[in-house]
């Protein structure tokens, strides 16, 4: 897993998961801190990400929630979007363009 960028906008790439949690959240919650307006993730390089990295993102989004800013996640690819509906985390989440649910691959 990788993060590059700034206070303003993220690329997040590789797997988000268990071993690369710690890692992302330091790096999101940092951000977070330091800037101001909204923090974009761009997920484009995200390959995949489980249950530990989509909490990773949640944590990410409550704490911009308490510092007045807004995490916006752009870019999701497919099988994450798939993800966020089934958990229905599409509706609290700030998703660039939002998600085309009726246009996703059912599973």
């Amino acid at each position: 897993m990788y993060i590059r960028g700034d206070h303003v906008e993220l690329v997040v790439g590789g797997r988000l998961d268990v071993r690369s949690a710690a890692d992302a959240r330091t790096v999101l919650h940092t951000a977070v801190d330091d800037g101001i307006g909204d923090l974009v993730l761009d997920l484009s390089e995200l390959d995949s990400w489980d249950a530990t990295g989509l909490g990773v993102i949640m944590g990410a989004h409550r704490r911009a929630g308490r510092c007045g800013r807004r995490l916006v996640l752009r870019r999701v690819p497919p099988q994450m979007q798939r993800l966020l509906v089934a958990t229905r985390l599409h509706r609290i989440l700030a998703i660039e363009g939002g998600i085309g649910v009726e246009s996703l691959p059912r599973v």
